[in-house]
């Protein structure tokens, strides 16, 4: 049972977790972003087209709906570390890890298979990622701390429960001042009857 939380809290199924959820995501609502590549580009190389295309529907947007449903999504991913990790700083880097591997095999492989598109579309591109990136770092550190907050609080509570039985609980010899975390019948220190003398 501990092998199997301790690999649900590690980093590499965490990621793996991720990028599953952005990959089935796309899926479900068909999110697609049009690609444009060179002309001088070889058109039987679809898989290397498929995969460029494929990494720009899970982190780039150029509509309303796009910018919605990426940072919605998004959102929901950088979810899982703030609520597995209690620990802001390993979630915003695990999110921005996330974050930066589709970006990063985007750029490298749009930029060597179609210099030209890629050229062009570059400066909206990086904009849309970079307010993207500010905009995972600072739900991540602000859930996490509010998260962390909540959980402070309930602590607290518990604390404040467990010594109000505590209390309740506890109890005081009348003659021999002996104190008990307890309430029992005799008192161990001058053998008084607790309950007779405590009016029970």
């Amino acid at each position: 049972m501990m092998k199997i939380k301790r690999l649900f809290k590690s980093k590499l199924m965490v990621f793996c977790i991720q990028i599953l959820i952005l990959l089935i995501s796309s899926v479900i609502f068909n999110y697609r972003i049009q690609i444009d590549f060179d002309l001088s580009t070889d058109p039987r190389a679809g898989e290397q087209q498929f995969i460029i295309q494929f990494l720009a529907n899970v982190i780039l947007y150029n509509t309303s709906f796009g910018f919605l449903y990426i940072n919605i999504t998004w959102v929901i991913v950088s979810l899982l570390p703030i609520l597995i990790f209690n620990n802001y700083r390993k979630a915003y880097s695990m999110n921005l890890t996330t974050f930066f591997f589709p970006n990063f095999f985007f750029y490298v492989f749009y930029w060597r298979y179609s210099m030209t598109s890629f050229s062009s579309a570059l400066p909206t591109f990086l904009v849309g990622t970079i307010a993207l990136a500010i905009t995972i770092l600072f739900i991540s550190i602000g859930l996490s701390l509010i998260f962390k907050l909540i959980r402070n609080f309930r602590n607290d509570e518990k604390k404040e429960d467990i010594k109000e039985i505590e209390l309740k609980n506890s109890s005081e010899c009348p003659q021999c001042g002996t104190k008990f975390n307890s309430k029992p019948k005799y008192c161990y220190n001058c053998n008084s009857h607790l309950k007779e003398e405590l009016g029970e």
